[in-house]
């Protein structure tokens, strides 16, 4: 099955407000409409969905992902207004992908530009990977690793070490994806006796700079998505492709 993440849009209730390099609510059409010629099977949005936390920005998003002809699923992200996202459209946490499955976490921590999982959240995903060994994709906002910007890594999951900690005991966790730092990213990680791939995804709106010991923008980068085709066998198991693509503006 093809999934596509997309992450940060970062609109507002007005589709003319511009940010830093661009018009958020033109870069989000032009992002969706490249994500619908790919012919997903499911889209996977991982946060910051709105920048001025109003309602009408998430009505926005929700009538522009209602033009996918298939099944959507949303996270919060730092930027986000939980209960005005969650009027528009539920929170799931789980979500059954056949032969693999698909786990959303909240990272968001309220008021604050960084992540956590938090003990509770953790013993439920504690829970969910003990009832089933599918492989399983795990989406979050926050970067749960060191991206390589000092300052974007001061404010990703903070309780990283204890999400690490549990997943060493779940070797059929195979794919993380995450938002918040706006640019591409990948790293391949030992954890416990297996291998888990890390990836992070250009946002719909402002790229940031990569490398950056201050925040900067990366006016040279385009908005983007990452597709990630998911396949099974019972010769080989679980194996996958992912790749960045990147739209005009």
């Amino acid at each position: 099955m093809r999934l596509i993440q997309i992450t940060d849009a970062h609109l507002y209730a007005d589709i003319e407000a511009r940010s830093r390099a661009g018009v958020p609510w033109r870069q989000f059409q032009q992002v969706l409409s490249a994500v619908k010629a790919e012919q997903p099977d499911m889209v996977v949005f991982t946060g910051d969905i709105s920048q001025d936390e109003s309602a009408a920005s998430y009505s926005l998003a929700v009538q522009a992902m209602a033009s996918l002809s298939c099944p959507w699923y949303w996270l919060p992200g730092n930027h986000d207004q939980l209960a005005l996202m969650t009027a528009e459209r539920v929170f799931v946490d789980e979500v059954d992908l056949d032969a693999w499955r698909l786990l959303l976490l909240n990272t968001r921590v309220e008021g604050q530009p960084y992540g956590e999982l938090g003990s509770e959240q953790l013993a439920n995903l504690a829970a969910q990977l003990e009832k089933d060994d599918r492989p399983i994709l795990i989406a979050m906002h926050h970067p749960p690793v060191d991206v390589g910007a000092v300052w974007m890594d001061a404010i990703g999951l903070q309780d990283r070490d204890a999400f690490w900690r549990l997943l060493s005991g779940y070797p059929q966790v195979k794919i993380i994806l995450f938002g918040h730092a706006h640019q591409a990213y990948a790293e391949r990680r030992a954890v416990g006796d297996a291998m888990v791939n890390i990836y992070g995804c250009p946002a719909m709106a402002d790229q940031f700079l990569p490398n950056a010991e201050e925040f900067a923008v990366d006016e040279a980068s385009r908005p983007g998505y990452r597709i990630v085709d998911l396949e099974w066998s019972e010769l080989l198991g679980s194996e996958w492709q992912t790749w960045i693509e990147r739209i005009a503006v």
